[in-house]
């Protein structure tokens, strides 16, 4: 008895899915289906080929700024500016002379107790820490003001005749 009895439970309650699913309720869907599929079909363009872009080698990069004053010859075997002193090439070398000017970057600044150091990237990833008096650069460049978004260095270079010239320069906060 209780095996016809699940027998008739099973029989009704798939009669009672197969009611309850129609196809009627699909249609709409069907027919807007069947009706997009009969549409025209569209092609999309190919996209457009461009030639590969020309190389370009940046070859003044060892040339002087065009933002900063040049030293002008005065036709007297010697370049303008004032005559200093020989920079004292026997000295310990500080860690950011062995780098261009033009590859340092100021990237912070810190301050304790009236102190102010800034953060200069030596353009290989390095990040080092310098003060009023300390030197960068190869041309003698020694820091003579520092402010919150820039410093002053003042370089000694040859002057082409033997004799040497102060040139200042200034290294502003990179923004990056």
């Amino acid at each position: 008895m209780a095996a016809a009895l699940t027998k008739l439970l099973v029989i009704c309650a798939a009669a009672m899915i197969c009611g309850c699913s129609s196809e009627s309720q699909f249609d709409d869907l069907d027919a807007m289906m069947a009706k997009s599929r009969a549409a025209p079909q569209g092609s999309i363009e190919p996209l457009p080929t461009y030639p590969p872009a020309e190389r370009f080698n940046y070859s003044a990069l060892a040339m002087r700024s065009p933002f900063e004053a040049p030293l002008l010859d005065t036709g007297h075997g010697r370049l303008s500016g004032a005559a200093v002193a020989e920079p004292d090439q026997v000295r310990q070398r500080e860690p950011l002379e062995l780098f261009n000017y033009s590859a340092l970057s100021m990237v912070g600044t810190l301050s304790r107790d009236q102190q102010i150091w800034v953060l200069i990237n030596d353009g290989e990833g390095r990040i080092h820490r310098v003060t009023h008096g300390n030197y960068l650069g190869r041309n003698f460049g020694r820091i003579t003001q520092i402010d919150s978004l820039e410093l002053e260095v003042l370089e000694t270079v040859p002057d082409g005749s033997g004799g040497w010239i102060n040139r200042p320069r200034t290294l502003a906060m990179n923004e990056e």
